[in-house]
């Protein structure tokens, strides 16, 4: 570890367990508490949006931070911060919420408005606030960070407004940021007409600055002024400047800033996502207790309603079922799936085209096949733990958490070589006996099922296949291993002139 203690300001649009949609939550609360725990000093910073429950997490008003005012445009907005910290963890974590109840307090959704689907007309005002909130709470508190770590397009103009508003204020000029891209597919684009609402330099209103093809785009922003970029695996942020479509539409501005761009893969909380620890199994194991995961397999064919036998694998797929998970790979295979020696279980929920596709297959193979359309934390853990293989065929992933569950399960993934998949799962060679998984590269269903196959074949060696468990479980998934990273790529970024 670095001998330094940074101070580090971490801003995200959301953190478990106050709100949540996807992955970014958990990386926002557990990467902040492990790099705490490391020694540094880290605050969080989020919008307080409606679900946060002030009672339940003691959440109290910060006197000095009352009463704040900005302009959005010719919008005077006040709003305030309130604080808490982190519950439950052995080094304290400061939350400071930003509250304004127009914007965040009145709605429980993140992003979208539930009654249209769509996404709220004024994402682009609350989000001006949120990045303009991390400079008036700096300012007021006097605690300088060394880093501000911002996370995805929500946070894409910390650094626009760092580098072009406050570039001449020595009291700002003192800290460096880093932008962390989650998935580049969502970029926070707005009309031409939200640039007069940022108050930034009107030479930013032009494609070299904000815009691109024709609209602001906040994460752009972000790309293009972040003293560092990475994203959640290496292999991702190789795709993401040098695959047109991975790219989307960025592939130039990041194959520009390629030497500033780095790939730390995620962590995977190994106190809840641990077959020796897990509370939702029927039977705890270890790598040198493999036999007890059997248990866990005959627990999980009862589940879904599949008679247990311990000659036929099952297989797991748990995902959001649309294509870029690889769902439409499985659709078009999964007849010629069910002609092979196997049982197969899905848990997921998604596009309605799907829901009605795996519900038709269920009734038709309901010896093979069994699925739950929606989601369940305790399915989940019940799948990784008693399935014997893991099927995970994204079209990308920029880091994926189930083949790390998989992994750490004994439970071995046949997974699509991209993004976080390529860099976590070593396809299992059968001359040297080397390798945790089964991979294949190209994205169609054929490919996909004569690597499926294979899988199959080398099962059916009960010697070898305890072999491939047993180096999967043996891999260091945690947040210390990669919350390292981060302090390496901390002081990489703050020993830079």
């Amino acid at each position: 570890m670095a001998s330094k203690r940074y101070r580090i300001l971490f801003v995200s649009s959301e953190v478990y367990p106050f709100v949540k949609t996807g992955g970014l939550a958990d990386v926002s609360s557990a990467l902040p508490q492990m790099l705490s725990e490391l020694g540094h000093e880290v605050r969080i910073v989020v919008p307080k949006y409606g679900a946060v429950d002030d009672r339940k997490f003691k959440i109290h008003e910060v006197v000095r931070l009352k009463d704040l005012k900005i302009n959005i445009g010719e919008k005077e907005v006040i709003f305030s911060i309130k604080s808490c910290f982190l519950p439950g963890q052995k080094v304290r974590v400061q939350i400071y919420f930003l509250d304004n109840h127009e914007y965040f307090g009145s709605r429980n959704s993140l992003y979208t408005d539930p009654m249209t689907g769509k996404d709220y007309p004024d994402n682009d005002e609350r989000f001006i606030l949120l990045a303009r909130s991390v400079f008036e709470l700096i300012s007021k508190l006097g605690w300088t960070p060394d880093i501000i770590h911002c996370n995805d397009w929500q946070c894409g103009l910390i650094p626009v407004y760092l580098k072009n508003l406050f570039n001449n204020d020595p009291f700002f000029t003192q800290f460096k940021t880093l932008l962390t891209i989650h998935n580049l597919a969502y970029q926070g684009e707005f009309p031409k007409t939200t640039f007069k609402k940022t108050s930034l330099p009107e030479y930013l209103n032009s494609e070299k600055g904000l815009l691109h093809d024709g609209k602001i785009n906040y994460m752009k922003g972000g790309l293009e002024y972040a003293d560092v970029i990475n994203t959640v695996s290496e292999t991702y942020a190789n795709e993401i400047r040098t695959d047109d479509n991975l790219g989307a539409g960025l592939k130039k501005i990041l194959a520009k800033r390629k030497d500033a761009l780095y790939g730390i893969i995620n962590g995977i909380d190994v106190h809840t996502w641990n077959p020796e620890k897990d509370k939702h199994i029927v039977k705890k194991f270890n790598s040198k207790s493999l036999e007890a995961k059997e248990e866990n397999k005959i627990e999980l064919a009862e589940k879904f309603g599949l008679k247990y036998d311990p000659k036929i694998p099952i297989v797991g797929f748990i995902a959001r079922l649309y294509d870029s998970k690889g769902t439409d790979l499985i659709a078009e295979a999964f007849d010629e799936m069910m002609k092979l020696n196997l049982q197969f279980i899905l848990l997921g929920n998604g596009d309605k085209k799907y829901h009605a596709i795996f519900e038709k297959k269920s009734q038709k193979y309901s010896n093979k096949f069994s699925c739950f359309l929606g989601f369940s934390d305790e399915l989940a853990h019940i799948i990784e733990a008693g399935a014997d293989i893991f099927l995970m065929p994204s079209k990308y992933e920029p880091c994926g958490l189930n083949q790390m569950y998989s992994l750490s399960y004994g439970t071995v993934p046949v997974v699509r070589e991209t993004g976080g998949l390529a860099d976590t799962v070593k396809n299992f060679d059968e001359k040297t006996e080397e390798g945790n998984g089964f991979v294949f590269k190209k994205y169609d269903s054929a490919t996909m099922l004569k690597e499926l196959k294979r899988a199959l074949k080398i099962y059916e060696d009960k010697n070898l296949w305890r072999k491939i468990q047993r180096t999967g479980m043996k891999s260091d998934f945690s947040w210390n291993a990669s919350a390292k990273k981060y302090i390496d790529l901390y002081k990489n970024i703050l020993d830079q002139n």
